[in-house]
C-alpha cells in the first residue's frame, strides 16, 4: 500500500499538484463548519461535495462517492472520517492511475 499523502502545511507553493485525497479533503475540512461526530451527508454537504483528485495523474472523484464507498453512516472524529476515506482513495488511484492515465495527463 502506498503512503498516505502528506496533510502538513510545510510548503504549499506549486505544490497543488501533489496534494491528493485525504491531504485534499483535510484542506476542505479546514475551510469549513463541521464538527463530529457528523454523518457522512452532513460532511459532505457542509463542504459542498466536491471533487477530489485521487492520484498525482488528477482522475478525480466526488466526495459524496467516496463516502458512500466506505459504508459508513457518521463518523466518531476528523480522523475517523479521514482514515476511512484513505482506503476509498487508495483502491480507487489505484484501479485508474495507470499508464494510459499518466500519459493522458501529460496533455490534459
Amino acid at each position: 500500500m502506498a503512503a498516505r499523502s502528506p496533510t502538513g502545511d510545510d510548503d504549499t507553493t506549486g505544490a497543488d499538484s501533489a496534494v491528493f485525497g485525504i491531504a485534499t479533503v483535510d484542506e476542505h475540512l479546514r475551510d469549513a463548519d463541521v464538527s463530529f461526530p457528523a454523518t457522512g451527508d452532513a460532511v459532505v454537504a457542509a463542504l459542498g461535495d466536491p471533487e477530489i483528485k485521487v492520484g498525482p495523474t488528477g482522475h478525480r472523484i466526488a466526495l459524496s462517492a467516496a463516502v458512500e464507498a466506505t459504508d459508513r453512516s457518521e463518523f466518531d472524529t476528523r480522523r475517523a472520517f479521514l482514515d476511512a476515506l484513505y482506503d476509498e482513495f487508495e483502491r480507487e488511484r489505484t484501479q485508474t492511475d495507470g499508464i494510459m492515465d499518466w500519459l493522458r495527463s501529460l496533455f490534459s
